[in-house]
């Protein structure tokens, strides 16, 4: 979570932004949307299903329903000084949004997850962007959200939180600050420092050094960095190859503060999160499969029994096993494969000796098969009655 705090641009800089913001919209239609969204019912706010239809059936262009959006989290939702040091750890990001729209407060994740969501069910692809900050030229402490959105085929930045008002001697003070709103990715690095270099979207991202020297453009990096490119391979990954991509850009930018470091420790514990639930899933895979197996099993076994009446082909009689005979094979190949965290470690062992049960008494019933296959009509009659010979002591 993040200080909220009022940081006034250099003109330079804001005269550069209002340029931008006077490139698709005017104040006045500002004006507009945001008095569109002061009318919407109150009724109407304590769902994002709910907002979000109502942007989507009062604007048409994403340009609007962006500035609805932003207007909407940034006017609504109070800063939460009391309780900024006291947020539950690993809140969901429904938990976030539910107690969001029920109490209109938030400290600066709410405010990003509560902007996503919205966005996101307006049709704008939208996401929640974690790193720090810089505040009067100093380094805060704890870690801040925002937010970029893709509009037009260009992403752009968003900062809900800082732009809905600031805080002063412990009291929040709403104040809307546009400075924040669709900001291109020069201005808002100013202040704003991702922790995956990825969400700089600068062609030539900046280390975390960097940051900390005041620099919005990279001195060092030479190679030109197609973010775009690699937001779309990113999306692309499973979970865990995304963790792993995500963990290495972090470490590789430079780990300058305990921030980074602590969001380190966070990027590897969801590899482990997601190496241990890809392996849940493929040991439920593994047991489905082998309690179909062990069913086929069973089947060719009481077909023993019943000394395999009525009489079928031997090319299917051999299938008939062969089918739960391979998969058992394949299943304890696999299964000798996998590693398990220490609370899973029981249950793997125990799907191993079942495997292994099943396997020994596969290979006991495809031994007699093969002797069977081999005999005649009358010899094969008599493997069904055959009398072990017992040892005379």
């Amino acid at each position: 979570m993040e200080f909220l705090f009022y940081i006034p641009f250099k003109m330079r800089n804001f005269l550069l932004i209002a340029v931008l913001f006077m490139s698709s919209f005017s104040f006045g239609q500002f004006e507009t949307i945001d008095a569109k969204m002061d009318a919407m019912p109150d009724s109407l706010e304590s769902s994002t299903t709910t907002i979000a239809h109502y942007i989507s059936e009062n604007f048409s262009t994403d340009d609007a329903k962006i500035r609805a959006v932003f207007y909407w989290t940034a006017s609504t939702i109070s800063y939460d000084v009391e309780n900024m040091f006291k947020q539950k750890p690993n809140q969901t990001s429904e938990y976030k949004i539910k107690t969001t729209l029920a109490t209109k407060k938030g400290v600066c994740m709410h405010y990003a997850e509560v902007f996503k969501d919205i966005a996101t069910k307006v049709g704008i692809k939208t996401v929640v962007i974690e790193g720090y900050t810089k505040q009067d030229g100093k380094i805060a402490t704890i870690g801040h959200s925002w937010n970029a959105s893709k509009i037009n085929g260009i992403w752009y930045l968003f900062d809900p939180t800082w732009g809905s008002g600031y805080v002063n001697d412990q009291h929040y003070y709403r104040k809307l600050n546009n400075i924040y709103f669709k900001s291109d990715a020069l201005s808002f690095g100013e202040a704003h420092m991702p922790f995956d270099y990825l969400w700089e979207l600068k062609e030539y991202p900046i280390t975390n050094q960097e940051f900390y020297d005041g620099k919005t453009s990279s001195s060092t990096n030479t190679t030109k960095f197609d973010f775009n490119l690699e937001i779309d391979k990113n999306e692309a990954l499973s979970n865990l190859d995304r963790a792993i991509v995500v963990a290495n850009r972090i470490e590789k930018n430079g780990v300058v503060n305990n921030l980074i470091s602590d969001r380190i420790v966070v990027a590897k514990k969801e590899i482990d999160y997601y190496k241990e639930t890809g392996t849940i899933v493929q040991l439920e895979t593994i047991v489905a499969g082998f309690n179909t197996a062990t069913n086929q099993l069973n089947s060719f076994i009481a077909f023993r029994n019943n000394k395999f009446q009525p009489a079928i082909e031997d090319d299917a009689l051999k299938t008939k096993l062969q089918i739960p005979f391979d998969l058992i094979t394949k299943y304890q190949e696999q299964v000798n494969n996998i590693t398990v965290s220490k609370e899973n470690t029981a249950n793997l062992i125990s799907l191993k000796k079942a495997i292994a049960a099943a396997k020994e008494i596969a290979d006991t019933q495809m031994i007699f098969l093969n002797d069977y296959l081999t005999q005649d009509k009358d010899s094969r009659i008599k493997m069904f009655f055959k009398i072990k010979k017992v040892a005379k002591h």
